[in-house]
């Protein structure tokens, strides 16, 4: 090998001096050798080799690298990252090709982390080369979904944040799509399950069904909008879960969802919309649906479909309740009455339930104001108020008109 690469050298002309070289690299690679690759490598990069030589033979090299079985070709590929890297400047074009190939084949492995990293070395700042924004945007994007295919939500949002700083500018419809889809999960993911639901409905919505050379068929647009359900259900209870699930509820594509049941159990149709409190067969049947993410344990002990439906449900009965005792209330949540206290608490500090705790009586309970005879009472109010302005209104134009106002 040391002989056949001196002989090469040796040759003045240039084009003989690439076609041998390119002769002895058929032979490294007809004969699947890490150790004639390394040797081919380490020569390539020397110092004797001209620059314009080396470029040629290191793209050829990084072409063919495929033909290689491929545990050969992931410890060449990364002997040849390594070896380049001092002089990383002057084979940009070179290392990039080599860390796609590589890259795909960990894909192909399903190594999903390990072929995001590969791609996350490029350099996509390089001011030595042109690099459009469009390709800095695929690449950004491509990592952040590998990275999600391992559930790591915190590497695949560096990615999108800097996606979200050339997605603005972009017209292309397959990146922008694939950018929302990821930026929805992370979401979800990071549990913003509120958020995630809005994004997923959005997604949902798509009405193209061939975005570039994308075709988006119904099975995706549905596994979206169960995304946004799901996400709504396991969101905090409040006012804007309420109207995301009443905004659910009206869409006629959630009827043939599988987890409909559930949501219509969440909220019913009524004058006002009124949410009934879930049992836990309900909620187990529910869980079975739910992704690996959505069932972690929290700090205080209880998984994150937990303390939805513990929220939820403390809401619901907020409905129905004016006054209640925390025995009252643990007993129908199905958790201790200090718990039950200390989320009430939460959900009122937090003006997502409307109420007042009063921890001085021995029967320490809690005053409801989000009670639906409450909410009748208001309505009430109001509709007096409106009438009596509207008769004040009457007797001021009357007056002005010179009429008799009878006091």
């Amino acid at each position: 090998m040391e002989s056949a690469l001196a002989n090469a050298l040796a040759i003045v002309a240039q084009r003989q001096k690439i076609e041998q070289y390119k002769h002895i690299l058929s032979t490294v690679f007809s004969s699947n050798d890490i150790v004639r690759a390394k040797k081919f490598i380490d020569h390539m990069l020397s110092d004797d080799v001209p620059l314009m030589v080396s470029r040629q033979l290191l793209q050829t090299f990084a072409h063919e690298l495929g033909r290689l079985k491929p545990d050969a070709q992931k410890e060449i590929s990364h002997y040849t990252l390594e070896q380049i890297q001092p002089r990383v400047v002057s084979f940009e074009e070179q290392v990039l090709f080599i860390r796609e190939k590589l890259s795909e084949l960990y894909e192909s492995e399903q190594q999903w982390s390990k072929a995001a990293q590969i791609l996350s070395g490029i350099d996509l700042d390089s001011g030595m080369r042109v690099i459009d924004d469009t390709f800095r945007l695929s690449k950004c994007i491509l990592i952040a979904r590998l990275y999600l295919e391992d559930d790591d939500a915190v590497n695949a949002e560096a990615f999108i944040n800097k996606a979200s700083f050339l997605i603005n500018n972009s017209q292309h419809e397959v990146l922008i799509l694939q950018y929302k889809v990821c930026y929805a999960r992370i979401l979800d993911m990071k549990r913003k399950f509120l958020e995630a639901a809005l994004r997923y409905y959005d997604i949902s919505q798509i009405e193209k069904r061939q975005i570039g050379d994308e075709i988006i068929d119904e099975d995706a647009l549905e596994q979206a909008l169960s995304a946004a359900v799901t996400c709504t259900i396991l969101a905090a209870a409040g006012p804007q879960r309420s109207r995301v699930l009443a905004t659910l509820y009206k869409d006629e594509r959630c009827s043939k969802l599988k987890i409909y049941p559930i949501l219509q159990k969440v909220l019913s149709p009524s004058l006002v919309y009124l949410e009934r409190i879930l049992r836990k067969p309900e909620i187990d049947a529910f869980a079975e649906e739910l992704k690996p993410h959505e069932k972690a344990v929290l700090p205080d002990n209880f998984t994150v479909l937990d303390r939805a439906m513990i929220e939820h449900n403390l809401l619901s009965a907020s409905k129905l309740y004016t006054n209640i005792s925390f025995d009252e209330l643990g007993t129908m949540l199905g958790i201790p009455p200090h718990k039950a206290e200390k989320i009430a608490s939460r959900m009122i500090y937090e003006d997502r339930m409307r109420g007042s705790i009063d921890q001085v009586s021995i029967s320490c309970h809690i005053k409801l104001f989000n009670s639906c005879f409450n909410g009748f009472n208001d309505q009430f109010d109001i509709l007096i108020v409106g009438v009596c302005q509207a008769l004040n209104d009457i007797l001021d134009s009357m007056a002005k008109k010179g009429m008799a106002v009878p006091v």
